[in-house]
């Protein structure tokens, strides 16, 4: 079964919108004129007004001309973003040198572009962007006018300056690694929900189509069947060297040909009544049949009294799930895959054992996390040597959701020695499989989970 994740790269890089980075950079461009314009005039502080209004407006010059040149829906490609992101850091630095250098509380600002950075843009844009803030952080603990101030300058120790742009370092570090990696982990999850849809999404396709093709069988069934008898009847009533006869031949030949298509189409969705319900023996036949020609041996245990045996809804998603849970079972098993399944009043639960190595132990708790993968080897089972077999966790990250969406709650564990092999267990409410709850009987109280009684790990 191809993984879908594989067509969705985990690290999408898909640029800053401009609207979005221009504003923020409006944003700035009016608290540095309100800054200086409070220094300068409110608190009557020196500074040089004039070159420092004139950075700001080129700030404000650049804002401009990406309005006028570029869409509101353009998207800046990382060597773009980077680009402003690094004259922005300049354009900080230069303020920073006429208004008191690393001694200006606002010198903390030099974050702002490393953490926008390391949120949407590529790491090595980030480590140039961190680069340049160090670069410059130390030029302006070495050079810069004085701090603007009534009198006498300040002029604070150097272990004080030292320690500012340490400080300046250590958060660039810090805080661009800690965003990148919060970053890092929500594109990845968004990118392993978009493949779950894309996954759901086929599966009802699917579905609807084998629905469709036996709706489509069972109401033509009557009409072709009534051609057929009078295709016979004209055959008999005229003779064979009549002028008509090969054409009444070939008629009901072309008509019994339509029958095999539609008895085919039938038998795509044999056992559904009417074509979307079914026995949950059936769905687990129907999720096992495919695998069939795999070199392992699938056995199916099943209640004796299977007298109220749930009847189930062909949810796609809880069968592209179970799917997936089954062949990766079958995957990494030596001999022998076991699904057991048990149903009471209330409960439904199907385990599903192989007697392969089973799951890695450091990461059997984080099973379920997208792109999940141990150090060398597969996410899921010990190395064998079949290192190809390794992935990044995606295919069982779209099963226990879609099986969660169905309404399912799925545990994985080990066999306990000295079996060798994985569980992993899905247990679903009664009702949420069953397609009618007229057909469940009154319940007052729910009983406890029932143990699986023929155990996948006994054997």
């Amino acid at each position: 079964m191809s993984n879908p994740g594989e067509r969705i790269s985990g690290q999408h890089h898909f640029g800053l919108s401009l609207s979005a980075l221009v504003n923020l950079r409006w944003l700035a461009v009016a608290g540095q004129t309100v800054a200086l314009a409070i220094v300068e005039w409110g608190l009557d502080y020196s500074l040089p007004a004039i070159p420092a209004f004139a950075i700001v407006g080129v700030t404000a010059a650049v804002n401009v001309a990406l309005r006028l040149g570029y869409a509101t829906t353009y998207r800046l490609s990382d060597k773009e973003a980077g680009a402003l992101l690094g004259f922005d850091i300049v354009q900080l630095a230069m303020l920073l040198y006429l208004t008191g250098g690393l001694v200006n509380p606002f010198s903390v600002l030099f974050l702002a572009p490393v953490l926008i950075s390391a949120m949407a843009l590529k790491p090595r844009t980030t480590l140039l962007l961190g680069a340049l803030v160090v670069t410059v952080s130390t030029v302006l603990a070495v050079h810069s006018l004085p701090l603007p101030w009534n009198g006498e300058p300040i002029v604070l120790p150097p272990p004080y300056v030292a320690g500012i742009w340490f400080s300046i370092v250590i958060s660039v570090v810090f805080i661009g690694a800690y965003a990148w990696r919060v970053a890092d982990e929500t594109r990845k999850l968004s990118d392993a929900l978009s493949a779950t849809e894309l996954v759901l999404a086929r599966e009802q396709q699917i579905s609807a189509i084998d629905g469709l093709a036996a709706a489509a069988a069972h109401e033509l069934g009557t009409p072709l069947a009534t051609i057929a008898l009078v295709t016979r009847e004209l055959e008999r009533a005229i003779p064979e060297d009549a002028q008509h006869g090969a054409d009444i031949r070939l008629l009901r030949q072309q008509t019994e040909r339509c029958r095999t298509i539609l008895r085919t189409l039938t038998s795509l969705e044999s056992g559904l009544a009417p074509f979307d319900k079914m026995p949950l023996s059936h769905l687990i036949e129907e999720v096992v049949a495919p695998l069939r020609d795999f070199d392992i041996e699938f056995e199916i245990r099943l209640p004796e009294d299977r007298s109220n045996e749930p009847i189930v809804v062909r949810n796609p998603a809880i069968l592209y799930g179970l799917e997936s849970i089954v062949e990766n079972a079958a995957d990494f098993a030596k001999e022998k895959v076991t699904i057991v399944a048990e149903w009471n009043a209330m409960v439904v639960n199907i385990a599903v054992s192989d007697d392969g190595p089973g799951f890695a132990p450091e990461i059997i708790g984080r099973i379920g996390e997208p792109y999940l993968r141990a150090r060398g080897q597969s996410p899921f089972r010990r190395n064998k040597g079949d290192e190809e077999r390794g992935g990044l966790g995606l295919g069982f990250f779209i099963a226990k959701t879609l099986l969660e969406r169905g309404g399912g709650s799925l545990r994985v564990e080990n066999r306990t020695p000295p079996h060798t092999g994985a569980v992993v267990r899905v247990s679903w409410r009664r009702e949420a499989l069953e397609v009618a709850s007229g057909t469940t009987q009154a319940r007052t109280e729910r009983p406890a989970e029932p143990s699986l009684a023929s155990d996948p790990r006994a054997h």
